[in-house]
């Protein structure tokens, strides 16, 4: 009960946060940022429960007969999760308020933070799919609003638009993957899910599934050829970048594969997949970090060699590699997380970003130099940090493969140390540079949360069995659908990994000492044709067709609409027809012969008022002409046994002529300003559609629904519709969509007319 209510509690902090900023409130950020701590305290008081293999669960029904529920489950994955998103949002909603101090907008942008935090935790904590998928479509939504907080300015409008269309792309993919699953394995609860692995890889439908989950989880993860709108994404404000796109949002992907491996994974094709895209990923983020100067795109590229990584070794799947993962998904928040808000600190304080602008810093900003050496340290992999056993037992699982894979992860680990160096050491020492602002140390709520995560990160390599037990371990058995032994050391000694792993700090020092003309070098093999070049393309393309289509479909033109409707609905109308008919439209037992005499007069007088309505050359003419028509159809009703609805038939014409008479008679005559050509079609057009029209309903007279419709009217009233009164039902039920339509046309009348005289009244007294 408590996680639903702590999940739901931050969506209904999101509504309440902007009440705090009303007014100046240098406490106001203080004082909200206590409710995502005391999650996160209670989310930690819930890991002994996870590592004992009875995680807190809660559950109501909400739509059963589409699977659907308010399922939350706190499992290990799940709490190592949400604790990320609740402890970082914690920090970050404390951060935010130095730096966004005198931004007018505060209080909407901690709304839609709060917003999409409680999406996020909704996405960790959900134990049903489809209410999963609820709240990862929200983070989209959320993260859209936050990455373009910044609205007046384009760059960021635009990055704000890519990353919704390509995530949510993805979602609307993934959407069908979950429906495809849950038919699949008749369950859309994520816990009776993973224990039914054998019987979804064996069904036909796998393979579809699989690829739509995993277009879910590549976008939303910025996987290759995704990846491109992770450091367009950088134009949001620092404290969104450190959120979103280092310990959370991005990171919803990796959680989803994570969550979805026992059922899903430990085949072939998941492993060449998952751990192929990851691969590419990988290698692709690494080297396009290698040659940035602005620190959030330097460590958005950083990002992508990160996620990659995650999700090769969730591809991998062995229990050794699950462990790598997880372990290297805790660390990597811990230590980019603070990097990112070292960015925004230096970017606040000093007034730019680029990394060849920013030297000799330490002593204006002590803790924040502070802070960002030893994070730099955790990032490259020295002991004794956390980041030192995470690149540890990466590389052990790369030495449990193949040398290939062994060479790939290198080049990630010297990528990571030259990241490192570049973010957390450059900018600090060496000959000190001019900036546009003169450098002092930030305020503390600034420094407080990557002092506080480098701290956990210290903490968490010297204990490291603890953060093991607890943590680690209950996470990896999620992973794997099966309980998992964790240990870990932060000394294994010296092995192959340990001298790996020294060997890529030493060569990833050395090209920090050649940054320079290095990042020359690669900025001038610059490959423009990637897949931001498709996307663009892409874009633009679809922007000129709805152009297109919007200078041929809206043309202003009255007469172009109804032909554009006519002919779609007329079309698909003979097309329908041909299919279930045949072309046989006259019922066997319709003969003119059984016509009577006066039937044949009620026709042609309906046929010649159609006709006198459209070649009158007056429009009095024209409304008495249609009055002809609408009797003749009421004598109709009157014939076969209808008096209510020739009553009632009377009554519209009555009123809808004498309405027409008011709002036309004060229009100028008649003009003919089309051409006889477009009269011509137009003639051609009404013939088509009154003969498809004519088909369907002699077709319809074919279709016995009940022998008698007074006696389905008696039989269905009370026992579907619930009513008593009969007419009424027939005309709110049975005929409701017919009663609101003459409703609908009355009252569109009334108004045209009122607005009419009205003009008229004004343009009097203006005379």
């Amino acid at each position: 009960m408590m996680i639903a209510i702590f999940t739901l509690s931050v969506f209904v902090a999101a509504l309440v946060v902007p009440l705090f900023f009303r007014k100046k409130n240098n406490l106001a950020h203080w004082l909200i940022a206590l409710l995502p701590f005391g999650i996160t305290i209670y989310f930690a008081s819930l890991l002994p429960r996870a590592a004992a293999g009875n995680p807190e669960t809660f559950s109501i029904p909400w739509a059963a007969e589409f699977g659907a529920s308010f399922s939350f489950r706190a499992d290990g994955l799940s709490l190592i999760f949400a604790m990320l998103i609740s402890g970082i949002g914690a920090l970050v909603v404390i951060y935010a308020g130095g730096y966004l101090e005198k931004n007018p907008n505060i209080g909407r942008f901690y709304a839609w933070l709060f917003f999409f935090m409680g999406a996020m935790l909704g996405v960790a904590l959900s134990d049903n799919l489809l209410l999963l998928f609820i709240f990862w479509e929200l983070t989209s939504f959320s993260s859209f609003m936050l990455i373009g907080f910044e609205h007046e300015k384009e760059n960021a409008r635009a990055s704000a638009l890519q990353a919704l269309l390509v995530t949510g792309s993805g979602g609307l993919a993934m959407l069908a993957g979950i429906i495809l699953l849950g038919q699949m394995s008749g369950t859309m609860e994520i816990s009776a899910l993973l224990s039914n692995g054998t019987a979804v890889q064996s069904h036909p439908l796998f393979l579809p599934a699989l690829i739509l989950i995993l277009l879910g989880a590549f976008t939303k993860s910025a996987q290759f050829p995704f990846h491109y709108w992770l450091p367009n994404a950088m134009t949001a404000p620092t404290p969104v970048s450190a959120y979103l796109h280092s310990a959370t949002m991005v990171k919803a992907g990796i959680y989803l594969l994570a969550r979805l491996n026992p059922v899903l994974g430990g085949n072939d094709i998941w492993m060449y997949t998952v751990g192929g895209v990851g691969l590419i990923t990988m290698l692709v983020g690494s080297y396009l970090a290698l040659s940035q100067t602005d620190l959030k795109r330097l460590l958005a590229y950083s990002t992508l060699g990160a996620l990659g990584t995650l999700t090769m070794l969730i591809g991998l799947g062995t229990p050794l590699a699950l462990k790598a993962a997880v372990v290297l998904f805790l660390g990597h928040a811990l230590y980019k997380g603070a990097l990112f808000l070292v960015a925004g600190a230096l970017d606040h304080e000093t007034g730019t970003r680029d990394v060849t602008q920013l030297g000799g810093l330490f002593r204006a900003l002590p803790i924040t130099a502070t802070a960002a050496g030893i994070t730099a340290l955790s990032m490259a992999g020295l002991p004794p940090l956390f980041g030192f056993i995470a690149k540890e037992v990466v590389y052990e699982t790369g030495l449990e493969f193949n040398y290939w894979l062994m060479a790939a992860i290198l080049f990630m680990g010297l990528s990571t140390v030259f990241v490192a160096g570049v973010v957390g050491v450059a900018p600090f020492f060496g000959e000190q540079t001019k900036t546009p602002r003169k450098p002092h140390e930030a305020p503390f709520s600034m420094w407080l949360g990557p002092a506080l995560l480098t701290a956990l990160s210290l903490l968490a390599g010297l204990f490291p069995s603890v953060v093991g037990g607890l943590m680690v371990g209950p996470a990896v058995s999620s992973a794997a659908g099966e309980a998992v032994n964790v240990k870990l050391v932060l000394w294994h000694g010296i092995n192959t990994a340990f001298l790996l792993s020294l060997g890529t700090v030493i060569a990833g020092i050395g090209l920090f000492a050649i940054r320079k003309p290095l990042r020359i070098i690669l900025q001038k093999i610059e490959w423009k044709w990637g897949p931001a070049y498709f996307y663009t393309a892409a874009l633009d393309g679809l922007n000129a067709l709805a152009r297109m289509q919007t200078r041929f479909l809206q043309s202003g033109t009255l007469r172009y609409y109804l032909i554009i409707i006519i002919l779609c609905v007329t079309v698909g109308g003979w097309y329908g027809l041909e299919r279930i008919a045949n072309l046989s439209f006259i019922p066997e037992h319709v003969s003119i012969a059984t016509v009577e005499f006066y039937e044949f007069i009620i026709a042609g007088l309906i046929l010649i008022s159609a006709l006198a309505a459209v070649l009158s050359p007056s429009r009095l003419g024209a409304i008495a002409a249609l009055g002809g028509a609408g009797t003749g159809v009421a004598l109709i009703f009157l014939m076969y046994g209808a008096p209510d609805l020739a009553i009632t038939q009377f009554a519209i014409e009555s009123l809808t002529v004498i309405l027409f008479v008011l709002a036309f008679y004060h229009l100028p005559k008649f003009n003919q300003f089309s051409s006889k050509r477009s009269r011509g079609r137009d003639a051609v057009i009404a013939l088509f559609a009154g003969g498809v029209m004519t088909a369907l309903v002699l077709v319809a007279v074919e279709v016995e629904i009940s022998k008698s419709i007074s006696t389905f009217f008696v039989e269905k009233s009370l026992a579907e519709a619930y009513g008593r009164n009969i007419v009424n039902v027939i005309l709110v039920d049975f005929r409701g969509m017919d009663t609101m339509g003459e409703i609908t046309v009355l009252a569109i009348a009334g108004i045209g007319v009122y607005a009419l005289l009205k003009f008229r009244k004004g343009q009097g007294r203006e005379q």
